[in-house]
């Protein structure tokens, strides 16, 4: 299996939503955009799978050293393998992803955010340092498109916190902000215990218009002359957005679910945005 090969594995077992946005673009943007995928994918792995925090430390720790080897010009693993042909020509730097990583390992360091300020600073790491990433693969002419880019980032991060609520809390993991929490009369035990209730609602319909503000917000940033270059981001947004009107329907009943849809209509989301975007 050469680098690039099980780049695209990584990404189609994922299931996740981005493999549809890269469908189609050109080889050599879709290669690279796969290779970061797939490394967004194994650092995460990284963190979430081993059983104790100490082996994931570790297993983060080699993969610094081996984002160092790519920019010495020795990558060992197929993904920074994949990753080397594309970091001159598309911006990808070390710096970023360590920035990538840093946030990763925030998930080792802490459980709870107590303001959305602290949970920003997490979604800009994870998601928004990635989207810059991407839109400079996707390619731009205006620096406006970063802004776009970043703020992107930060609502498609949003989108999974809210997905995710009940599954993160089997990890004792809360990312809704605590201070707001508190707001709405729901307690840490009442995530942790998949407590759903009248008040619980009120709070995931706050964080659901955050969101879709971020995505408001990060549209208006778009350059008209990036517009189709940046046609994947604006695939993902349509079909976030749409799981995002999915789960508001069913009563943000993500305590104990996780809402998800299908891939014969992801594809046709991305089509469908593809070619009128």
């Amino acid at each position: 299996m050469t680098p690039d090969e099980y780049c695209k594995h990584k990404a189609a077992q994922s299931g996740s939503s981005f493999y549809y946005s890269f469908l189609f673009l050109p080889p050599d943007r879709r290669r690279a955009i796969t290779a970061l995928y797939a490394f967004c994918r194994e650092v995460d792995d990284a963190v979430d799978e081993p059983s104790d925090a100490s082996a994931a430390r570790s297993t983060l720790a080699w993969w610094r050293g081996e984002v160092a080897r790519l920019f010495k010009g020795d990558p060992q693993h197929p993904v920074t393998r994949a990753l080397a042909p594309w970091t001159k020509a598309f911006g990808i730097d070390e710096a970023r992803l360590s920035e990538i990583m840093n946030g990763l390992e925030m998930d080792l360091n802490q459980t709870r955010y107590l303001d959305f300020a602290g949970l920003r600073l997490y979604c800009h790491r994870v998601a928004g340092v990635v989207g810059t990433l991407a839109a400079g693969i996707f390619g731009y002419r205006n620096a406006a498109t970063l802004e776009y880019a970043e703020k992107l980032g930060l609502a498609f991060q949003l989108t999974n916190i809210i997905r995710d609520v009940g599954e993160d809390a089997h990890k004792n993991r809360i990312y809704l902000p605590m201070d707001e929490l508190r707001e709405f009369g729901v307690t840490a035990a009442d995530i942790i215990d998949a407590r759903h209730s009248e008040d619980f609602e009120r709070l995931m319909r706050f964080q659901a218009e955050r969101a879709r503000r971020c995505y408001d917000e990060a549209l208006a940033l778009l350059a008209p002359e990036d517009r189709q270059a940046q046609r994947p981001g604006l695939v993902m947004a349509a079909i976030y957005r749409t799981l995002l009107d999915e789960i508001e329907a069913d009563g943000f009943r993500v305590l104990r679910q996780r809402t998800a849809l299908t891939p014969v209509r992801k594809l046709w989301i991305a089509w469908r945005t593809w070619v009128t975007a």
